[in-house]
């Protein structure tokens, strides 16, 4: 199934545009994201397709199943709301139906989780956004013996450093394990009869071997192997980070100089902003009227600390409005499905 078979086959019942448009928080260079709901023919229904979302190459329109819809609109899932409470221009499509559902049945007291807890999601988001461009991974990896050390006068130095000092090559030694003590080894050195403790460079193990029982160790070497696994993961989600990071919206991040996603981060207030207004208001609000003070975060006019601070802030807010919030504590879940089901006997009649 694609966008174009649904359009064909008139399977929508709900499109509307969506995201920073939606919001009223777009910026001539923004794009036009839309999503929405279709029916699936009905023998895709009985038989056995699964698909409950259908796509195009970009992501930037997203057509959901009308079952998928009124689960995670039973959810209180912040998509789904605000796709349920877009107004104006911005529907292009809307099945009647749509209008015999009640807020009160799905604006709840879990919205709290839903709205504040995806927003505090989308800061640790930002943080570790943060953490990649001010800690940046070079492009040669780390070898194994960067994570190896040897005893050292009354502390420790890596194997390389050590290696160094004694003008001695890593091909020239061998090791060999210290019975009872994990990733702990004999070092010796001998250009004659050893072949490396690595032998390739992307090697993820040292390796050891057999020496002559009259040798002698030249040191005791430790291989950190925690420290190594870190690495390496770390390495690989940098490096995935930057082969598959939007380029635009990168760049965007580094011009106003403060080191965090911009863009995300205003939409994390929006969240929390919107989670505000349900609690105090009962009501969900699409289109910005704090578009001004949003577009100051996306544009990097606070720092990233004093961000946090604000969001700490609101979260407590909204902790406290929730809890005496005039809202019902769980989804109305027997008349969303009564919605669900005369969607679909409409729709196949």
């Amino acid at each position: 199934m694609d966008i174009g078979r649904l359009r064909k086959d008139e399977l929508i019942v709900l499109e509307c545009i969506s995201g920073s448009k939606a919001y009223g928080l777009d910026l001539p260079h923004s794009d036009t994201d839309l999503r929405g709901v279709f029916i699936k023919p009905l023998v895709d229904y009985y038989g056995f397709s699964t698909y409950d979302q259908v796509t195009n190459e970009s992501n930037d329109v997203v057509f959901s199943e009308v079952g998928r819809f009124f689960e995670l609109l039973a959810k209180g899932n912040p998509t789904m709301i605000e796709l349920l409470s877009t107004k104006g221009e911005s529907v292009l499509k809307r099945h009647p139906l749509f209008d015999t559902i009640k807020q009160e049945w799905y604006l709840t007291k879990e919205c709290k989780n839903t709205f504040a807890g995806y927003a505090i999601s989308q800061i640790k988001k930002a943080k570790g956004l943060k953490k990649k461009i001010v800690n940046p991974f070079d492009k040669e990896r780390k070898t194994v013996l960067s994570f190896c050390y040897v005893p050292y006068e009354q502390g420790s130095i890596l194997l390389e450093e050590y290696l160094k000092l004694k003008n001695i090559n890593q091909f020239h030694c061998a090791l060999v394990n210290v019975p009872h003590m994990a990733d702990v080894y004999g070092l010796y050195c001998d250009p004659e009869k050893y072949s490396g403790i690595i032998k390739k460079s992307n090697a993820n193990e040292v390796s050891t071997s057999k020496v002559d029982k009259h040798d002698k160790p030249i040191a005791t070497m430790v291989f950190n192997r925690n420290s190594y696994s870190r690495y390496c993961k770390d390495y690989k989600a940098y490096w995935d980070w930057v082969n598959f990071r939007n380029k635009d919206r990168f760049e965007s991040t580094l011009s106003h100089g403060k080191n965090y996603d911009a863009k995300n981060m205003m939409h994390t207030f929006r969240l929390l902003n919107m989670a505000e207004e349900i609690a105090r208001d009962g009501e969900v609000i699409v289109f910005r009227s704090d578009r001004k003070e949003l577009l100051k975060i996306r544009s990097g006019d606070y720092d990233y600390a004093e961000l946090l601070l604000m969001a700490e802030e609101k979260v407590s807010l909204i902790e406290d409005l929730f809890a005496t919030a005039d809202l019902p504590e769980t989804p109305n879940l027997n008349r969303i499905e009564e919605v669900l089901v005369e969607f679909r006997k409409t729709i196949y009649k």
